[in-house]
């Protein structure tokens, strides 16, 4: 961990403003999948890497980074919650993948994560917050486990967790380019309306079980409100011809419901 640090700070120098180059970028994010991977319940199962890598590769190659080594993931933990890593390696947790009805749902969640990549939202927080304990602070946001006074004490996160909590400009930004995205792969998205709603109502009901999600992406009705107006200003019958389910994101979805349950130690959702 003390060689992340560093090397944040040789490419961040007190000085505003720090540049970082698209390999320092790749390299970063490299290094803190290698410890997330190591530190979260990374499912292994092909077929499941599989679907979702092809269906990432799909939407994240049309996209102006579409050059980068793409790498997706799903995480073996009910809680609801997503994230991207800088330089394109891309987090989906069960939980998502279980609450998503349709291939456009899901889609949507993984062309929004992927907006942050292409907008480099990630860069610009590294940019900000010198010396943060990356890594560990995402194990932390996404799987609970430091709300445990045992893990508070063995993990330091550093009072921040970077490159989970994006600002609202930043989270608008990824609808945008989430949008844009999933359209010029050719899936619909409606399917992040449908999915944003679903889990807004969900929030007001059982407020607790979408905790990290609201606490990580901010979500109001008037969000939604602009994701529509976006779609808006696409040809309706294009909207109208885009995908927006397939057999084999529901064999898929049955396949992440047959995994074994989360390892304990991590507080589920109910």
């Amino acid at each position: 961990m003390v060689r992340h640090v560093v090397v944040v700070g040789l490419l961040c120098s007190a000085a505003a403003g720090c540049a970082v180059s698209t390999q320092q970028e790749v390299q970063l994010g490299q290094q803190y999948a290698a410890q997330v991977d190591s530190e979260l319940p990374i499912v292994q199962d092909a077929e499941i890497n599989r679907y979702i890598n092809v269906l990432g590769d799909s939407i994240a190659r049309l996209t102006s980074r579409g050059d980068l080594d793409w790498h997706f993931y799903v995480v073996n933990t009910k809680v609801v919650n997503a994230f991207a890593l800088p330089g394109g390696f891309i987090y989906v947790n069960r939980g998502i993948i279980e609450r998503a009805d349709k291939l456009d749902e899901l889609a949507g969640v993984i062309g929004h994560e992927i907006g942050h990549v292409v907008k480099r939202h990630s860069v610009k927080q590294m940019q900000q917050m010198q010396g943060a304990n990356i890594g560990v602070a995402l194990t932390c946001v996404l799987t609970r486990v430091c709300e445990s006074q045992a893990a508070q004490t063995a993990i330091n996160v550093g009072g921040a967790a970077v490159f989970a909590k994006f600002s609202r400009e930043d989270e608008k930004e990824a609808d945008e380019e989430g949008v844009r995205n999933v359209v010029r792969a050719g899936i619909s998205p409606q399917g992040m309306v449908s999915f944003f709603q679903k889990l807004l109502d969900e929030e007001q009901s059982k407020p607790s079980a979408l905790e990290a999600w609201f606490s990580d992406h901010p979500l109001t009705q008037d969000r939604i409100a602009d994701v529509e107006g976006m779609i808006k200003q696409f040809p309706q019958q294009q909207i109208a011809s885009l995908t927006t389910d397939s057999q084999g994101f529901h064999a898929f979805k049955d396949r992440v419901a047959a995994l074994p349950a989360p390892p304990p130690g991590q507080k589920q959702q109910p």
